[in-house]
């Protein structure tokens, strides 16, 4: 595969143009092109320019609303709803973020509630910017279904992840986490198939139920829980969070997430944030954890040593479309 050298800074830049382009306001598409430019930075290909066409097909479709702004509501003292009006994820999250870290500095914890939106895609996007902040955050949301319980065959719930920010008092991170609760994103089995590459068996199950390393069958039955029953239990823990505590859809009412048209996809994510001034031992009990990890050759703790890249190989065909789509081609 033939790639080409981008700067994250002009990955950002052309992915704001064709948002723009295809109907998203400066603001808006500010917001969604620092998140796509952000997971190219990590190395997570599959929330970034990978998403950009369907964001823009979505967009001209109606799909998603590339205009809305996002209404916050302080519920409660702690708690804050955003009805993010069938818009993206990104903007609603951020309308939200200064109103709910300072409910969680005031009261201890906060939750924040975004609603009817559209996928988040890299979900630790999120819960670091709260961490920034300085307050720990758990987030997590649905997605399409494409899970079935264990023993099952049925897909019910979406890859529904979870992320961990905890911040390290300095205006970093101590810890950082996000994985899907299935056993592996949808993404990495799109990819298999293109690749024309078997999986690993665990990931899937066949239309029958039955485990496969064929992505095609995999991708025409369902992905399997992470550890089997456990996975299986924080899905459903992320299912009644993300989706009750929103006001968004089950998963299991969700259409294909790049599908050009069709209902909006009207997700919800749920995030608790911490605010960890008050526990005076906090910082030395993540140490005590942290340091015994380090000293242990090959180990880490989950978000140390990430490499942020500041250039990204860029498949050609890919960056070409890009670029077409910043032309509103």
């Amino acid at each position: 595969m033939t790639t080409t050298s981008q700067s994250i800074n002009d990955i950002y830049q052309t992915a704001k143009e064709a948002l723009v382009a295809y109907g998203a306001t400066q603001s808006i598409a500010h917001h969604v092109a620092d998140a796509t430019a952000r997971s190219e930075s990590l190395g997570n290909v599959i929330c970034g320019l990978a998403y950009l066409e369907s964001y823009c097909i979505q967009l001209e479709s109606g799909r998603v609303n590339g205009s809305v702004e996002p209404r916050v509501e302080r519920q409660k003292p702690s708690a804050i709803y955003v009805d993010g009006g069938f818009g993206f994820a990104q903007p609603a999250f951020a309308a939200g973020l200064e109103t709910a870290v300072t409910a969680a500095k005031e009261n201890g914890v906060a939750s924040l509630a975004v609603g009817h939106t559209h996928t988040c895609t890299s979900l630790g996007y999120f819960t670091e910017q709260a961490a920034a902040k300085g307050v720990i955050c758990i987030g997590m949301t649905n997605a399409s279904p494409v899970v079935a319980a264990p023993g099952g065959k049925t897909p019910v719930i979406g890859t529904n992840p979870i992320a961990l920010s905890v911040p390290d008092g300095a205006g970093g991170m101590a810890m950082h986490f996000d994985f899907s609760t299935s056993a592996v994103a949808l993404g990495k089995i799109a990819m298999a198939k293109a690749a024309g590459q078997p999986i690993p068996l665990g990931w899937a199950v066949d239309a029958q139920g039955n485990p496969t390393t064929d992505p095609e069958a995999a991708l025409a039955g369902s992905l399997v829980s992470a550890g089997g029953y456990k996975g299986w239990g924080l899905g459903l823990m992320v299912e009644i969070l993300a989706a009750g505590m929103t006001g968004s859809v089950n998963s299991l009412d969700v259409g294909g997430l790049k599908k050009a048209e069709g209902s909006p996809h009207d997700l919800g994510q749920y995030y608790l944030m911490i605010d960890p001034s008050g526990a005076p031992e906090f910082a030395a009990r993540i140490a005590r954890v942290s340091d015994v990890i380090a000293a242990d050759e090959g180990a880490r703790v989950p978000g140390k040593k990430r490499n942020v890249m500041s250039n990204v190989e860029v498949p050609v065909a890919l960056w070409t479309r890009v670029q077409q789509l910043a032309k509103g081609a």
